[in-house]
């Protein structure tokens, strides 16, 4: 099954992007464990960090995520420091794999991917990468033929089956396009992961997919499914499943 694939090691021919930073209290739960909304920060903090330093951000500067897949083999906790490195694990004319590994100097050891598409700033449609990119994405990988699949493409059940969890957003969730932010969504996942401590205590990993932008003004509700090995929440407006999130073991 997709949701089980494992992700890309790091290359040995090439040196991926590295930067290092304290983890910060306003990233932590009330445990001191880093939250999936945190991690979303340091993934979007060095996303912008490697477009800088390499350049693309002036040829490419429009990035959204597709799909982000977060794999905790031993959480990180305050007081640390976190060490990322990120590199480019697969690509397209379009869009790309881009791998981000968090280690601390206490052991903590998180493998992230994330989706990436590379948007027309006029347009806001898919648009091919610039070739000085494209360049820059292959030093780290020779997989060029990267497709979409979906991981989660179970549909939202019936609202009568599950209750809906109102989530009000507020002005703080929106990006620079007006769409929820990444984290933001997160922060609706960590509101429902606690319930699920058995999940959180063994190597887990945690995996959403967005579909559709949610704007200002919407009315977002969650819908949650729960097993034994798994949780499953969809991000539904107007009866319209726009995302899905799903936490399991590893």
């Amino acid at each position: 099954m997709p949701f089980e694939q494992p992700l890309t090691a790091a290359p040995t021919s090439a040196t991926p992007f590295r930067t290092s930073r304290p983890l910060r209290t306003g990233d932590v739960a009330p445990d001191n464990r880093l939250r999936f909304d945190g991690i979303a920060r340091y993934l979007q903090d060095i996303a912008s960090d490697n477009a800088d330093a390499a350049g693309f951000g002036a040829t490419d500067p429009v990035w959204i995520l597709r799909r982000t897949v977060i794999d905790v083999h031993t959480p990180a906790a305050f007081p640390d420091r976190l060490h990322l490195s990120r590199w480019y694990s697969a690509y397209s004319t379009r869009w790309s794999n881009m791998r981000v590994q968090l280690t601390s100097d206490k052991g903590a050891r998180i493998e992230t991917e994330g989706f990436w598409i590379n948007l027309n700033s006029d347009t806001g449609m898919p648009t091919r990468i610039s070739d000085s990119t494209l360049e820059l994405l292959a030093t780290t990988t020779d997989e060029s033929r990267l497709k979409w699949k979906a991981w989660l493409d179970q549909a939202a059940p019936a609202a009568d089956g599950l209750p809906d969890a109102a989530f009000p957003l507020r002005s703080t969730d929106l990006d620079p396009l007006g769409h929820v932010n990444n984290a933001a969504y997160l922060h609706a996942v960590e509101e429902h992961v606690t319930a699920r401590p058995d999940l959180l205590a063994a190597p887990h990993r945690l995996v959403i997919e967005y579909r559709a932008p949610i704007t200002a003004g919407e009315h977002l509700a969650l819908r949650r499914r729960d097993d034994d090995e798994s949780s499953t929440m969809w991000f539904v407006v107007n009866g319209e499943s726009r995302a899905t999130a799903r936490m399991a073991r590893l």
